[in-house]
């Protein structure tokens, strides 16, 4: 019993002295990955948020949640079947406004994909991915543009 018991505290003595900085790697990757896309545009808050959202609309999303004053717009898109048999898909959109420099707005845009495996078994148990190389992104951008008739600031 004492060989046992000397044998779980070199373990733990052991594991803790193997300390790493593979959390801060991978949190660091993660945050990279979380991040939203920002813009800014030559624009006021409300007007931007209005582009926002009549782009977001056009893109297929329901809009869930929406204050101009406070710059929140948040949206999805309808469920559709996944890649696996049974599964469904949905896209989540964020969008966070804040004020720029002088009369322009910042725009944050965040956009997840949600998964949910096995939708007619196992209802509410999904997977939330970050969207980070999707032309969605893009086209989002290039909408809230066309829609202020104005072009981005750097």
């Amino acid at each position: 019993m004492k060989i046992l018991s000397l044998g779980a505290l070199c373990c733990a003595v052991f594991l803790t002295a193997c300390e790493s900085d593979l959390s801060d790697d991978v949190r660091s990757a993660l945050g990279a990955r979380e991040a939203p896309q920002v813009r800014s545009y030559s624009a006021d808050q409300r007007a931007t948020f209005d582009a926002a959202r009549e782009v977001a609309e056009q893109m297929g999303f329901r809009i869930t949640r929406s204050g101009a004053a406070a710059g929140v717009l948040e949206g999805v898109t309808e469920v559709s079947a996944g890649d696996e048999p049974g599964s469904s898909r949905q896209v989540s959109l964020k969008v966070r406004l804040s004020p720029g420099e002088g009369t322009s707005t910042q725009m944050e845009l965040s956009l997840t994909e949600v998964i949910e495996a096995q939708s007619s078994t196992q209802e509410g148990l999904a997977t939330q991915t970050p969207l980070r190389d999707t032309p969605m992104y893009a086209d989002f951008f290039r909408g809230v543009e066309r829609a202020l008739k104005v072009s981005p600031n750097p």
